[in-house]
């Protein structure tokens, strides 16, 4: 049997008392609680405890450390009941002890993937622009499952998704870019496809933008295009073959053939 011989408060954390106890030998220091559980023990000076009631109170207070960190944890923004319980994992916390934290923070509507999920899909949608797959993969790397996942992303609709792609899109063809209006085309709509939009409502979206050039600013990519691809083969092929391997690359460049071939009568007269 132990006897409570003195509690005093931590000087850095004013929530959080040491206990001194006699078992016997005098006093020494034996542990820190935190104020609920002193309340809760009724914890005072001359109390008599056991060994079982000591392991008991240690047992609880790491659960109480537990709860804590994660409260911490989710001060800075909204978690995943994964996330908390990885991060949790991370600090070393038993799993009983994580198990009985994420329960508490459940009941306490602290923590809810539903709600997180929403809330995760409102934020990312506008301020990074990601579509329903990206947003998806990242939530089942976040561990909410995937019916609460699909419900989440009804929110986030077809007209929703083309209008903001079209805004986009009208942004990116304000750029000056040396390719053609095909090959510009495809590499928007490769990026709205890492973004996470299916390529069927990109296709939708793109219906709605003119991304294609001006004829002069066409050929002038075209020339830009066509300079490089000349020294590229210029002393590797000759003849007819040569100008046929020039006019292949700038066709997969996404150049129309009467263009390139006006190109190479131009580069030919000049």
């Amino acid at each position: 049997m132990a006897v409570v011989t003195k509690i005093s408060v931590q000087k850095r954390n004013k929530s959080r008392y040491n206990l001194f106890l006699d078992r016997g030998q005098g006093e020494e220091y034996a542990l820190s609680v935190d104020e609920d559980l002193l309340i809760k023990y009724g914890l005072k000076k001359g109390l008599e405890l056991d060994e079982e009631h000591l392991m008991k109170l240690v047992d609880e207070d790491e659960q109480k450390k537990a709860y804590y960190l994660a409260i911490n944890y989710l001060s800075y923004r909204m978690r995943s009941v994964e996330e908390v319980r990885a991060y949790l994992q991370k600090k070393e916390k038993e799993e009983r002890h994580i198990e009985a934290v994420i329960k508490q923070l459940i009941n306490q509507r602290l923590l809810n993937d539903t709600e997180f999920a929403d809330a995760f899909i409102r934020t990312k949608k506008i301020t990074l622009m990601k579509g329903p797959l990206k947003l998806k993969q990242e939530l089942a790397q976040k561990g909410v499952n995937a019916a609460t996942i699909e419900t989440a992303l009804e929110s986030f609709t077809v007209h929703e998704q083309i209008d903001q792609m079209v805004k986009w899109l009208e942004k990116q063809t304000k750029r000056n870019t040396k390719q053609s209006s095909q090959a510009f085309s495809d590499k928007l709509a490769n990026q709205l496809l890492t973004k996470g939009y299916s390529r069927q409502i990109i296709m939708e979206a793109m219906k709605n933008v003119d991304v294609s050039k001006e004829a002069d600013a066409e050929y002038e990519a075209l020339c830009h295009q066509g300079e490089k691809v000349l020294r590229k083969y210029a002393g590797k092929y000759q003849g007819w073959e040569y100008q046929q391997r020039v006019k292949q690359a700038l066709y997969r460049k996404g150049f129309s053939i009467e263009l390139i071939d006006k190109f190479l009568s131009q580069r030919e007269e000049d």
